[in-house]
């Protein structure tokens, strides 16, 4: 996650940088498992509230928060956290020093990768992001300039918003706040702005972790693709009882990440495990994009603090735990369906009725007016727009005879954009068509093939290939270059 900054420092920067801010063509926004349909309507949330397995997670959530907080109330809480912080003690001691080296190791890596603005998930074809997140590195080893690095990630987020699909970053946006908010409270003279610090970080990842939690009950059919693809995340769980579940757990640790002292710390070792098991099946890139959170996820873990600055009298009481999670999950489910309803209004379909209508791949099919992935490209066929991630129509073409005329197809256009004059513009010309090859070869594939695992890579292909293509031809449109049909 997202999943990753104070809006009045550096105006210097921010003013020489506004002509960066004019319209540009909207890119999509994907998450990073499946492209989706972002003006899909979030299912109704009486689907959750009559979900058996919401509730079993619900209950053994409380159990588990009466259960800690009972047991914090007692000598032996006390003597766990004692011990807790005996343990993380040499940490404790330079943890600013560590929250900064690992927000300047994470500019220099997406400066490292490339392309993107603040997370792998959102690309941009501006070369001079890069340079700005290479200076927003520099600008974290002296607490002068710490309020500038600030700005440029507010600054950056902004970009991000501009090009990007706002309702569906918001869980992006208060992780990118809360770290532009440390850099200045740390870089305060004052303490009792300093104080909160770890505060801000704490907050910011709890509320990015509950908002991007109820995507699994408002849309459970985004995660059918990921489920099928690696199904070894489930455990044996069935796919319609652990999504619901995993929700709970992701929001219910998000809370817990606001709550006392043991029950925070202990729900932050939990995320850390769960973040850390999750490196090896999706990669490194996947490693830098939720660097920042476990960052912070371990800030919270190690944090000696024991004073509740808000609500203490609530936060600290028995009864707070059941009142606390309702008022949050009444809030953020307010906020999120109602604020759904604002950017995209009331009449749009939910995955259920687009999947009764388009088949299991809805999630990745083509929307006109919000355009939302890789795979959304279309092709013409008869006079009418057809997605990319359709099959091929083969007609009554062998699939040898499709697969060689595809290929022809893609030679000839190779070769023609090749003579270019320029190298670069060749290249890019000549990958163009490449790219379309092999998605007409996958599309060949989803039309005549039946092995699962083929099926899956030329989905994946189709992804990834359409992607580089709109960044190709992006490219040649800021060039003035004519960019070739799709």
């Amino acid at each position: 996650m997202t999943p990753s900054l104070t809006r009045n420092t550096g105006l210097g920067m921010a003013a020489a940088l506004t002509g960066a801010l004019a319209p540009a063509e909207a890119s999509a926004h994907v998450k990073w498992f499946a492209p989706y349909i972002v003006d899909a309507a979030p299912a109704p949330i009486t689907r959750t509230l009559t979900d058996p397995w919401f509730w079993t997670g619900i209950v053994l959530v409380l159990a588990f928060f009466i259960a800690t907080r009972l047991v914090e109330r007692t000598t032996t809480g006390e003597a766990t956290l004692d011990a807790m912080d005996r343990a993380t003690n040499p940490l404790w001691l330079r943890l600013d020093d560590f929250v900064r080296i690992v927000v300047a190791g994470f500019f220099v890596a997406i400066f490292s990768v490339g392309g993107i603005y603040l997370t792998p998930d959102l690309k941009t074809p501006a070369e001079w992001v890069s340079w700005l997140q290479l200076l927003i590195a520099a600008g974290i080893v002296s607490r002068k300039t710490m309020p500038l690095s600030a700005a440029g990630i507010i600054f950056l987020w902004v970009l991000a918003l501009r090009d990007y699909d706002p309702f569906h970053l918001l869980d992006y946006l208060a992780l990118g706040v809360a770290v532009a908010a440390y850099l200045v409270l740390e870089s305060s003279n004052r303490e009792d702005w300093r104080k909160h610090r770890f505060e801000v970080l704490r907050w910011g990842v709890a509320i990015a972790l509950m908002w991007s939690s109820l995507e699994k009950f408002a849309y459970p059919e985004w995660f059918y693709p990921l489920v099928a693809e690696k199904p070894f995340l489930t455990f044996g769980i069935p796919r319609d009882m652990f999504i619901p579940m995993a929700g709970v757990a992701e929001f219910t640790m998000g809370f817990g990440l606001l709550a006392t002292p043991l029950v925070r710390r202990l729900s932050a070792l939990a995320l850390l495990v769960i973040f850390i098991t999750a490196v090896y099946p999706f990669g490194r890139v996947d490693l830098i994009g939720h660097a920042l959170i476990m960052a912070i996820i371990i800030v919270i873990a190690v944090d000696h603090t024991r004073e509740l600055h808000f609500w203490s009298w609530i936060r600290r009481a028995l009864i707070g735990v059941p009142i606390g999670l309702t008022g949050a999950l009444l809030i953020f489910v307010t906020a999120y369906w109602g604020l759904h309803a604002v950017f995209y209004g009331t009449d749009t379909q939910t995955m259920a009725e687009i999947r009764a209508e388009q088949g299991d791949m809805a999630t990745h099919s083509y929307s006109s007016e919000h355009p939302h992935g890789p795979q959304v490209m279309a092709t013409m066929r008869d006079g009418e727009e057809v997605p990319q991630t359709a099959p091929a129509d083969l007609g009554d073409a062998s699939v040898a005879d499709a697969y060689a005329q595809s290929m022809m197809g893609m030679h000839e256009e190779m070769m023609a954009g090749l003579e270019h004059e320029d190298p670069d513009v060749a290249f890019v010309l000549g990958m163009i068509p490449h790219h379309q090859g092999a998605i007409d070869m996958a599309r060949i594939q989803l039309a005549a093939g039946s092995d699962p695992e083929n099926m899956q890579l030329a989905r994946h292909i189709i992804a990834e290939q359409q992607q580089e293509i709109d960044a190709m031809r992006a490219w040649l449109d800021e060039r003035g270059v004519e960019v070739p049909d799709s």
